[in-house]
């Protein structure tokens, strides 16, 4: 099936009919039929997958061990494990029967923290599974209520015999179907029963509502009002000439999604008090209760939600919500799956970006974002947050929940915004006139143009400038010094791996106290020699303790070859000792300079050598107009990195 007939197949298929006496018969048999919307959107999320954090060293430091849930319909939001589990639990506790069926789903968080994302993902989700509504004749109640309506009057006796739990019943019908009741003679045979799947785009149980001007918008954007143009045929007060068109009309047995809720006049908002208690809302016109039976979800940044808390004639609608706060990532690792996913979605998708360019944004953007910790710095904080462990490279370095403690539980709701980060990221890819590609360096110049347009208060674009100019900027000096150094040296990993079985060797006879003779030339090495030996790979690294360190390398090594079967494990399979061999092999630069510029070189061999370099950098995911501009500033940067 292509394509065009999928649609019409679908299109057709979408709306089934039947009495009202066969739907109770299928009532009695599937739960479904009668299902409530916080019952079907949680089928459409689906079951969790349990995920052990214990199996994972960096997953168990940010999650202390725990088993967390990861629901697959929600894969695509990164890092939001704990926000995603919180509307998932209202929605539970919602089908459960709790409080929060009565409750609005308010979704708190900074700009472009993705409350609107969520929403639009419930909303999809709403679409997945149907809904059973109440149709007279050839129209379909205006307000899609469900059947069950009909009998509000006798919920008792509809349990005793169909078994619908009589929480399911509706507390009363519309004014709508309550007309057509008395024009029947109260023959409910003669309604029939249609089955609808929720649609965003034909506002079908889903609805979304803005707020509008304070002198001209009203409760009929959420209740409807009179259709002036029926008022020839009926009257004022007549169900038939109400346009049934707010957002609580249309989102019955569904979801209403109210954007910026709190920036709506109080006035407009009144119908949702009694709309979320009591299940029904009073229209502008004397036509009755019209029945609600769906989920609000309402969305606004946190400085709305302050001045609407503050407000103590608003305590009535407090009470009725249940918040959930929406904050940015604080993981570098997620906030980089976004990027990805939001590059992917482009046309950027096949354009280069050089290594570490979408990791030093992440950086950036989630350290703007965190609270500065005392006696520690932001760069450490950060990467514990990531789930990284640095008792040996920064002693100053907290706990995550050390962090978290001081923090406070509004981290995370201030700082830059990932819409605005991706902005920044497309100026940089669009930097260069020649190519559409995106580097380090330009990423640099780039964030700090843009921090100062922003025209902050001092003290956070002090603190912005700061990361960019001194943390950012001096890690990327000492990663791209690696870089241009790993590709000038062509045997580099064979390199790497005779200095890593060397130090074990020398290693373990100094821990035993034993000489060590040299297979190729003889030579005796005493204890004091391989200790100068040893010391010549270890002082590059400024190993501290060299005694506990040479144990720990060996003691790795024997045990990786006991587990293999009598095989080396590789120079950089242990971060430790990578570390030192790759500070060994790289103490002295002055040599490469010469190959690794693009003067003119003195001499063929030079050359070659350059090409070579240039050959293995583009292996390594650079551009030939990227490596010109990143060793130029390699060669800017390198003095003030010694």
């Amino acid at each position: 099936m292509n394509i065009l007939e999928k649609i019409k197949t679908n299109y057709s298929a979408s709306m089934n009919e039947m009495t009202v006496a066969a739907y109770l018969e299928e009532c009695r048999k599937d739960p479904k039929m009668y299902a409530k919307p916080a019952e079907r959107i949680l089928d459409a999320i689906g079951e969790p997958e349990m995920l052990d954090t214990r199996q994972d060293p960096k997953l168990s430091r940010i999650f202390s061990n725990k088993k967390i849930k990861i629901y697959p319909a929600f894969r695509d939001f990164y890092g939001m494990e704990s926000t995603i589990e919180q509307i998932v639990s209202y929605f539970r506790h919602s089908a459960q029967g709790l409080e929060e069926k009565k409750q609005i789903l308010y979704l708190m968080g900074p700009v472009g923290g993705g409350k609107s994302s969520l929403a639009e993902k419930l909303k999809h989700l709403m679409q997945q599974n149907p809904i059973y509504v109440l149709k007279a004749d050839d129209q379909i109640s205006p307000v899609f209520e469900s059947p069950l309506g009909l009998f509000a009057d006798y919920a008792e006796e509809l349990e005793e015999e169909y078994a619908i739990p009589a929480r399911y019943i509706p507390g009363c019908m519309s004014p709508w179907a309550s007309k057509r009741l008395r024009e029947f003679d109260g023959d409910i045979n003669r309604f029939k029963v249609v089955r609808l799947f929720p649609s965003i785009q034909e506002q079908i149980a889903i609805s979304k509502t803005e707020p509008g001007d304070e002198n001209n918008q009203d409760i009929s954007t959420l209740v409807g009002k009179v259709d002036i143009r029926k008022l020839a045929d009926y009257q004022q007060s007549d169900p038939d000439a109400y346009s049934y068109t707010g957002g609580l009309c249309l989102a019955n047995q569904g979801l209403l999604e109210f954007v910026e809720m709190f920036k709506a006049p109080i006035k407009v908002l009144n119908p949702l008090l009694t709309a979320t208690q009591e299940k029904n809302y009073k229209g502008t016109e004397p036509i009755g209760a019209i029945p609600f039976d769906g989920i609000i979800l309402a969305h606004s940044n946190e400085s709305e939600w302050a001045k609407f808390l503050n407000d103590k004639k608003n305590e009535a609608f407090l009470d009725r919500i249940y918040k959930v706060q929406v904050p940015y990532c604080l993981r570098v690792s997620e906030e980089i799956k976004i990027y990805e996913k939001l590059i992917r979605e482009s046309s950027l998708k096949e354009a280069p970006c050089a290594p570490k360019t979408i990791e030093l944004l992440a950086e950036f953007s989630v350290m703007s974002r965190l609270k500065e910790p005392e006696n520690s710095s932001i760069y450490s904080k950060m990467r514990v947050y990531n789930g990284e462990t640095l008792r040996e490279t920064d002693p100053n370095a907290k706990s995550i929940q050390e962090y978290r403690d001081d923090a406070g539980i509004n981290e995370g709701m201030q700082g830059i915004s990932t819409r605005f980060a991706f902005k920044i990221l497309s100026k940089v890819f669009n930097f260069d006139s020649e190519e559409i590609a995106a580097n380090p360096v330009h990423l640099l110049y780039v964030l700090e143009q843009e921090v100062i347009k922003m025209m902050l208060p001092p003290e956070t674009e002090s603190k912005y400038l700061h990361l960019i100019k001194s943390v950012l900027a001096s890690k990327y000096a000492e990663f791209i010094s690696d870089e241009i150094q790993k590709a000038y040296i062509e045997s580099y990993s064979s390199y790497g791996q005779n200095i890593f079985e060397k130090y074990v060797v020398y290693a373990d006879h100094w821990m035993q106290n034993n000489d060590y003779r040299d297979p190729d030339s003889g030579e005796i090495f005493d204890r004091s020699i391989l200790n100068e030996e040893l010391e010549k790979i270890e002082k590059p690294a400024g190993i501290a303790n060299p005694k506990d360190f040479r144990s720990e390398v060996t003691n790795f090594f024997l045990r990786f070859k006991a587990n293999h079967g009598g095989q080396s494990p590789r120079w950089d399979s242990y971060e430790k000792i990578k570390n030192v061999i790759e500070k060994k092999i790289f103490t002295n630069t002055e040599d490469l300079l010469p190959v690794v510029s693009f003067n003119v070189k003195s001499n063929e061999e030079d050359e070659k050598k350059h090409r070579d370099f240039t050959r293995r950098m583009r292996d390594r995911g650079y551009t030939d107009k990227q490596i010109r501009i990143l060793v130029d500033w390699f060669m800017r940067v390198r003095k003030t990195m010694a």
